[in-house]
């Protein structure tokens, strides 16, 4: 589409009024298959799992709000990321991934994909110098979260392109945390952005969703072939739920990162916190990172208190606002200890996360109250 501001392509792209109604919400079309008019004969599409309108319209917005050429939905990130290793890596190959990861992605790459000769090494990404040394001659991707999960390092998308394009391999990043309303990979040089579309983009804790972007069409196409291959493909409702909720990602994106920014200026100054990781603050060690390559800081927010795991355990019982569960970028704020939830499966490896670690999703409730609700779980 025309080259609209990012809210415009939110709203609009792939997501033209029906032509046969005049529907201005995109359908949901809930078929398996479709009629053709002879053998091989239709009006492009013939079976859900190779093609759906409702999907072709999440694709394309997707597309669009990266400002990559080609989308591919999912039926989560893990199908996403499971088909960018089986269409890119083959026994013998080799992948550089961040070594302060999501834990499925650890869990996915070291204790799957290993088995199937695959190797890997977990760099420290913030440090392109630590990334150059682990690359191998067989390395053929790298592997990038920006900002991390759960410690938010951020990782130069740039310069860790253009060493990855000197050592023959391919760039992803997954983008799951900033979202393209904060950061764009593919205009900083990565060959593939991944998103876990549970989060910010589906937006309200309904729905489960993966993609992936690139503007090389031959990759495109690699990957398309093992997403209807392998099947991993999400279903027309669960396509138009993300749909539903990238209108207003734009609009929420903001509200999370102001909220971001207001708790972690809370947690800095309570002298129950030891030390707070958020890249939109001058105290992140890569604050003039952020400032460069994204929009602002997010909703994320980890810390740790001084009086390790009993005292994180103590503080996640006690919210009222931030309830006790996993996943994040949903409207409402969530709380969780890492060390015991999401990352339970680095636990013992060189990835393995503090056990008083506390992670938060700022949500877009009103800031005073979850300002309120923090600090009474810290005071007590």
């Amino acid at each position: 589409m025309p080259d609209y501001g990012f809210a415009t392509r939110a709203i609009h792209a792939g997501q033209e009024p029906d032509p046969t109604t005049g529907a201005v919400i995109v359908p949901i079309y809930q078929t398996s298959t479709f009629a053709q008019d002879d053998v091989g004969v239709h009006k492009g599409y013939e079976y859900a799992r190779s093609g759906n309108p409702t999907r072709t319209a999440l694709e394309t917005a997707l597309a669009a709000l990266d400002g990559g050429a080609y989308g591919l939905a999912f039926a989560s990130g893990l199908a996403a990321e499971t088909t960018v290793l089986l269409t890119l890596l083959k026994s013998g190959d080799h992948v550089v991934c961040g070594d302060d990861v999501y834990g499925g992605t650890y869990r996915l790459i070291k204790r799957v994909f290993e088995d199937k000769g695959i190797s890997a090494s977990f760099a420290d990404t913030s440090d392109p110098a630590k990334v150059a040394a682990a690359m191998r001659p067989e390395t053929k991707l790298l592997w990038i979260e920006t900002p991390t999960n759960p410690l938010l390092k951020l990782a130069d998308i740039a310069a860790l392109s253009a060493l990855a394009r000197d050592h023959g391999a391919l760039t992803l990043v997954d983008n799951t945390f900033a979202s393209p309303a904060l950061q764009r990979p593919l205009e900083l040089g990565a060959d593939m952005v991944l998103y876990s579309t549970t989060k910010y983009h589906g937006g309200h804790s309904d729905v489960v969703g993966g993609a992936l972007i690139t503007n090389n069409l031959q990759l495109h196409e690699r990957l398309a072939y093992v997403q209807n291959a392998a099947g991993g493909v999400p279903g027309p409702f669960d396509c138009w739920l993300v749909l539903r909720g990238i209108k207003t990602l734009f609009l929420r994106m903001r509200e999370h990162s102001a909220n971001g920014l207001a708790v972690a200026r809370l947690l800095l100054e309570h002298p129950a916190v030891e030390k707070v990781f958020y890249p939109g603050i001058p105290e992140h060690p890569q604050y003039e990172l952020a400032r460069r390559q994204m929009h602002d800081g997010g909703g994320m927010v980890s810390f740790l208190l001084h009086g390790g795991e009993a005292a994180a355990r103590n503080v996640v019982r006690r919210t009222k606002l931030f309830t006790l569960a996993e996943s994040l970028g949903g409207v409402e704020s969530l709380i969780e200890l890492p060390a015991a939830m999401t990352h339970a499966s680095v636990a013992g490896s060189s990835l393995e996360v503090p056990a008083g670690l506390v992670r938060l999703s700022v949500g877009i409730e009103t800031i005073d109250d979850l300002l309120a609700d923090l600090k009474q779980a810290l005071d007590s």
